[in-house]
């Protein structure tokens, strides 16, 4: 790959890679609608039409005048234990047929890749086709809800003063409200990936599901996204303002089914999901579905953490003052000084094979992503992953507990 200036990548060919631009807008939205679904042309103009965003956002590889190849990089965040971190995601790829298995996928990876670290991003979020997102540096780390068939409806509730709930369309004005929703269902979950402003926005004028809220006295008191009505209608991301409003909520869109059946995303621990348990055929989950996430600076990343591994030791009265933490990724280690009043800023060190000996844990670099944002903990990976154990097992075990996670994304996973 050579870079001729700051905006045009030469490739093989005569290919050239560079931010899209408005001529593109047609060519990419067909490729796009021929190579994914119709809606992603719509998708794709929302994006980079919306101030937030813009063309900045997408690459193209082209081929004289002809756009071959396409990617767009969303702005996100991901949060954890209060700890705000700054994220991309990669949607929106498409390549022609015949131009597939000459690297502009990967070519485009790395654009995007260096305009996430241009943004301050220390993570990448992404649903992606399996494996093959491996091949960049992403890995599977946090568990993608069940979509569950809903077997029952709740019967009506009689409503206290002036008026029934009603279920609508979602309207800009009521985006605060929403937003506010989905806070509170986020309130008790480890992991969070809201939606942004800017998606938020998208969403209302997305083709392929629909923002609906649920009103009473002119008050939104719930709100999710549905799949449009058809064979079977899916509903997600639902957010309640108690269980009342979340039964009002699941028997309007039962409505809207028409009999054609419905599944609801559970959302465990949040005011639906606790409302909706009898209504919901919760059968084992016969797949893993999981949601990658891509690690571009372990020590960054690490850095970024220092506040919650110092949290999640003083609050388990854990006292190593004057002890490195040390966390081996057996090509890289990385030492966190422990002060009296505060974790010291990360160091990075070479190889380390026996992070034993030095009191610390090993973890393979493709265990990590899973190992502080997933489920498992480190007490599960050790049951599973023989490259992942430590020392001080206690240590570890409370520096990456099992975590619960809730991610809105543009596109549902379904």
């Amino acid at each position: 790959m050579i870079k001729n200036d700051a905006a045009v990548v030469s490739l093989a060919d005569g290919l050239v890679l560079r931010q899209a631009r408005p001529a593109d807008l047609d060519q990419i939205g067909a490729l796009l609608s021929a190579r994914g679904e119709p809606d992603d042309a719509v998708d794709h103009r929302l994006v980079v039409t919306d101030p937030d965003a813009g063309l900045s956002a997408c690459a193209v590889v082209a081929d004289g005048d002809r756009v071959v190849s396409t990617a767009t990089l969303l702005d996100e965040e991901v949060c954890i234990g209060g700890v705000r971190l700054p994220a991309g995601q990669v949607e929106l790829v498409a390549t022609e047929a015949e131009y597939e298995g000459r690297g502009l996928v990967r070519a485009l990876m790395h654009w995007a890749h260096e305009r996430s670290a241009a943004r301050g991003h220390v993570v990448q979020a992404m649903i992606g086709i399996p494996y093959f997102y491996r091949l960049f540096g992403y890995e599977y780390a946090i568990d993608i809800p069940q979509a569950l068939n809903v077997n029952a409806l709740p019967p009506p509730l009689p409503q206290p003063g002036d008026g029934n709930a009603t279920l609508r369309a979602a309207r800009p004005s009521d985006i605060p409200a929403m937003a506010a929703l989905q806070a509170s269902a986020q309130g008790g979950i480890d992991v969070t990936m809201p939606h942004s402003a800017a998606c938020w926005r998208w969403l209302l004028d997305h083709e392929s599901s629909n923002l609906v809220v649920l009103e009473q006295a002119g008050t939104v008191i719930a709100t999710a996204r549905t799949t449009p009505p058809g064979e079977e209608m899916l509903l997600a991301e639902a957010a309640a303002r108690d269980e009342s409003a979340a039964r009002e909520l699941l028997s309007a869109v039962g409505a809207l089914a028409a009999g054609e059946g419905l599944q609801v995303v559970h959302r465990a621990g949040t005011v639906t999901g606790n409302a909706w348990q009898e209504f919901l055929d919760h059968e084992p989950r016969r797949n893993a579905e999981q949601y990658y996430i891509r690690i571009p600076d372990v020590a960054v990343l690490l850095d970024r953490l220092r506040p919650l591994f110092w949290q999640r030791l003083t609050a388990a009265g854990i006292d190593r003052t004057g002890r490195d933490i040390v966390i081996s990724t057996f090509g890289a280690h990385h030492r966190i000084p422990v002060l009296a009043d505060g974790l010291g800023e990360v160091v990075t060190g070479g190889a380390m094979q026996s992070p034993g000996v030095a009191g610390g844990a090993g973890v393979a670099p493709d265990h990590l992503a899973p190992l502080l944002f997933g489920p498992h903990g480190f007490e599960g990976l050790t049951r599973i992953r023989p490259d992942v154990y430590a020392a001080d097992e206690d240590l570890f075990r409370t520096l990456f507990p099992r975590l619960t996670a809730d991610v809105l994304s543009y596109y549902l996973p379904y």
